[in-house]
């Protein structure tokens, strides 16, 4: 598998990193940029988006994010992806300012183009 396999448009079923692990459901979009660096773009809920830069090596894609929230605080902090198969990412994260005890989970499954037309 190469960085340019994972390309594409993901939805996404995780859990917070809190002691509720509170879950949420989005989308994930990965593209490259002209260093064949990955570029992350979340979507989650209705209105939450996040940022994200990372790379890619021997199935572990790594991405640093950060997001705004309403009061325009940022939050920052890394998700591990392994890359279980080009169509399917097992993850976890945690933030700067989560809390510790902690670690946020994530999945992401390919959305197909076949799917995007529905």
């Amino acid at each position: 598998m190469t960085v340019q396999d994972l390309v594409g448009e993901f939805a996404i079923n995780g859990q917070n990193q809190d002691a509720t692990q509170q879950p949420y459901q989005g989308k994930l979009k990965l593209q490259l940029d002209q260093y064949q660096r990955i570029i992350a773009h979340w979507q989650i809920g209705d209105d939450q988006i996040q940022h994200g830069t990372g790379f890619y090596k021997d199935q572990i894609l790594v991405i640093n994010f950060n997001y705004s929230n309403e009061r325009h605080q940022v939050f920052k902090g890394v998700v591990v992806y392994k890359c279980i198969t080009k169509d399917v990412l097992d993850g976890f994260w945690s933030e700067k300012h989560g809390d510790p005890r902690f670690l946020g989970t994530e999945q992401a499954f390919r959305i197909s183009s076949k799917e995007l037309l529905h």
